[in-house]
């Protein structure tokens, strides 16, 4: 007979003294994120229940709450009390009020509007639509999530872990009696991803616990963490420059900044970090800067490795549309793969939020003379086309005010090309451009300044723009026009299968600055095409032509746009390698934005730039139709500015685990990539260490030869060693090399997806210098 071990059953003061302390573990919680006494922020933590709707015949009630951690939500099903799952905040990425999503607009009643929300997770993990109970409970739902989020993301670095070290020292105590044993201290250590012998953890403890009663409460708990969070590295910054008895003055604090940091600073700036930054109240008032008003300093925006300046929008933006690298979307519908993933609105929503500028809009007959957007020929679900329309119009400028481009891949009848005209007129208004800017025919782009709010359509046209200016212009007659057929591969494929496909005039007459035309060599579309001509190009002829003709191809990019797409093989959503396009000047590199990648991990790097505005300047020997320039053969010119990038990888602090074992340590390895030009591109790696992911250290040494830094992107990549397999994702962060700060600089880590890691970073030591 098998042995069941059970649970103690808790007596009604102990129930009574567990229910206590689990109200002081919230209320410290609620005091610490700065939310102490909220009534939105209690009810979270009280909780309820919500109807979860999947479809129309799943709609089932949980019951949510808020844990005392005050970032984990967990929900049940009270009928059965089998199904229990958390998630944290952290993997939320909005909470949207009202039947905003498909699945709420789609299963449930107009009327139950105001009892709606939804909560939209970060990558692919699926939403949840809930229902409440009344208006005003959603609103308590809504109101405290947001108010929670935004508290928790605004939390100095300091109090983030403060926050995470004494949840994990909560989750260490079982039995909740606000103490902690030689057991509880092991089983903590490895919950924050750190691995000690038994030598060590004994000497810890018994360092901590100066009452020698076997475990540490209290003052002894505050101590164990100030050793545990002590930074050596910092103190040895901080002691070679804090010259004023023990501290900083604002003139030891200059020193640095002029030394280190290589910062255009004065003493006036001086005194305003410490006025920013500066914790203690006594040193603030002597203008001093104690050892923890640095770390703060060390890791706000001004002691971060992207430059602050480049935050906001720092480029000329009054130049022509086509000297922009722009960031663009494939197959923008798709939430997965190619052959089966599901289409959603989401999808373009994700992607404009993260700054995306050119979108794909696949469009198809759809029933009730309805165009929908999916992949044609596949098992991908159907969205209506005016669904999208709604969609892109609400989000296309949340992120970014300058121009998106709506790239369409027409496959519709004329009929519901008509349909679609209509809709892109009535629903966008006069955001829509639907004819050139000024009353005379136009001989260059528009600047993303003057498209500022503006849709731009992408398509085939009947006609040449010149002609709408003529008055010598012929009627066309649209069912005796068919489609040219333009460099698309796959999507040429399916177009051809729609055989002689006719266009609708009322389509055709809005597409003004992107008219859709077939390439046929770099002589023909310099002699006999428009600047608004353009052509597509699958990326493996793209490409041939970056090595081949690279010169050629940059020329072609001054005067004209080129849009690149992945292959049609890539039907898992892959994608290539966008550095060597964006070397050939290529604008509208377009990336599977559904799919976590290191490939839109480089895209995200270069947007991150220029207030993530989606555009960013081409250097000005990709802008000149007279430029030598070639990526491959390097012959002198402008773009020779030979740089010495110096790394210093010295630590990193507070890494996730990527294993959900608990007693699985990682050994953290970081690699620093830099992506460029062919002479610039390669890639270092440090040691790894063993068993230590919560403040590993390196202190070792890098030199990169960077020839043309202005194409260059620096990569921070941070991985679990594994000696049998493939290492394993941990962080990492990209950058353009021209946005790198000097100095001792703390490096933001990303998931793949290019969400942050809350808490986690790496600090390095960098120095660019003219190469010889």
């Amino acid at each position: 007979m098998q042995c069941v071990r059970r649970q103690p059953v808790r007596t009604k003061s102990q129930e009574s003294l567990y229910r206590a302390q689990i109200k002081t573990v919230a209320l410290s919680n609620m005091k610490l994120i700065g939310l102490e006494g909220d009534k939105d922020l209690q009810f979270l933590i009280n909780g309820g229940d919500l109807l979860k709707v999947r479809s129309g015949s799943w709609k089932k009630t949980r019951y949510f709450k808020l844990q005392e951690d005050c970032k984990t939500m967990w929900h049940e099903s009270k009928k059965t009390l089998k199904s229990k799952n958390t998630f944290s905040l952290d993997d939320i990425e909005a909470v949207r009020a009202g039947r905003q999503t498909e699945g709420l607009r789609k299963h449930t009643e107009e009327l139950e509007d105001g009892r709606a929300f939804s909560i939209l997770f970060k990558g692919r993990q699926k939403n949840l639509d809930l229902i409440a109970s009344s208006e005003e409970e959603a609103k308590k739902w809504v109101n405290g999530l947001e108010k929670v989020i935004s508290n928790m993301n605004n939390l100095t670095p300091q109090k983030k872990t403060e926050h995470w070290i004494y949840s994990s020292i909560r989750k260490a105590d079982k039995n909740l009696d606000n103490k902690m044993s030689p057991k509880e201290l092991k089983s903590f250590l490895q919950d924050i991803n750190i691995d000690v012998d038994e030598d060590y953890a004994e000497m810890l403890f018994e360092k901590c616990d100066q009452s020698k009663c076997g475990f540490l409460e209290g003052k002894e708990i505050e101590h164990f963490y100030k050793i545990l969070t002590q930074r050596e590295e910092i103190d040895v910054i901080y002691k070679e420059y804090a010259k004023t008895d023990g501290l900083m003055s604002a003139a030891d604090l200059l020193n640095f900044l002029l030394n280190e940091q290589r910062e255009d600073a004065s003493l006036n700036d001086a005194f305003q970090l410490i006025e920013k930054y500066e914790l203690d109240e006594n040193a603030k008032a002597k203008q001093q800067m104690t050892k923890d008003g640095f770390l703060m300093y060390l890791h706000q925006p001004e002691g971060l490795i992207f430059n602050p300046a480049h935050k906001s929008v720092y480029q000329d933006m009054k130049q022509p549309l086509n000297h922009y690298f722009i960031s663009s979307s494939h197959n923008t519908y798709l939430l997965e793969d190619q052959l089966k993933g599901p289409s959603s609105t989401e999808a373009y929503i994700k992607a404009l939020l993260k700054g995306c500028r050119c979108v794909e809009l696949d469009c198809w007959d759809g029933s009730d003379g309805e165009p929908v957007i999916y992949h044609g020929y596949t098992l991908t679900s159907k969205i209506l086309f005016k669904d999208v329309i709604k969609a892109i119009k609400e989000y296309a400028f949340k992120t970014s005010e300058y121009p998106v481009i709506l790239s369409l891949e027409n496959h519709c009848s004329v009929e519901q090309q008509k349909t679609m005209a209509q809709l892109l007129i009535s629903i966008l208004g006069s955001a829509l451009v639907t004819k050139p800017l000024g009353d005379q025919m136009p001989t260059h782009f528009p600047s993303p300044e003057e498209l500022k709010g503006r849709f731009i359509v992408k398509g085939k046209r009947l006609n040449k723009l010149e002609d709408t200016f003529s008055d010598e212009s012929k009627a066309i007659n649209e069912d005796s026009v068919t489609e040219e057929e333009d460099d698309e591969g796959d999507e040429e494929d399916r177009e051809k299968k729609s055989s002689k496909l006719k266009f609708a005039k009322e389509l055709s007459d809005i597409v003004i600055y992107c008219k859709s035309v077939p390439f046929h060599g770099f002589e023909d579309s310099r002699d006999k095409q428009s600047f608004y001509e353009m052509a597509s190009f699958k990326e493996g002829k793209a490409v041939k032509l970056a090595e081949e003709s690279a010169n050629d191809y940059i020329r072609h990019n001054t005067d004209k746009l080129s849009r690149i797409y992945p292959a049609g093989l890539r039907t898992d959503s892959s994608n290539y390698n966008p550095v060597p396009l964006w070397n050939a000047g290529c604008q509208i590199v377009a990336l599977n934005f559904q799919t976590p990648c290191p490939e839109m991990n480089l895209n995200q790097g270069l947007f991150l730039q220029n207030g993530q505005t989606g555009y960013i300047l081409k250097p000005s020997y990709l802008r000149d139709q007279d430029t030598e320039f070639d990526p491959i053969t390097l012959t002198k010119g402008p773009w020779l500015k030979r740089k010495s990038l110096h790394v210093m990888v010295i630590s990193a602090q507070q890494l996730p685990k990527v294993s959900q074992r608990k007693s699985s340590i990682v050994d953290p390895i970081v690699k620093v990539q830099i992506y460029g030009v062919p002479a610039d591109t390669t890639m270092v790696e440090t040691q790894y260490i063993e068993n230590n992911g919560f403040n590993p250290m390196w202190n070792e040494n890098f030199q990169f030869d960077v020839c043309v830094p202005d194409l260059a992107l620096v990569r921070f990549l941070i991985e679990d060693y594994d000696t049998a397999t493939d290492n394993e994702f941990i962080g990492q962060y990209t950058l353009p090399f021209n946005s790198l700060k000097s100095g001792y600089r703390h490096v933001p880590l990303l998931t793949m997806n290019g969400d942050l890691l809350s808490s986690a970073g790496l600090f390095v030591h960098i120095m660019v210098m003219d190469a010889e």
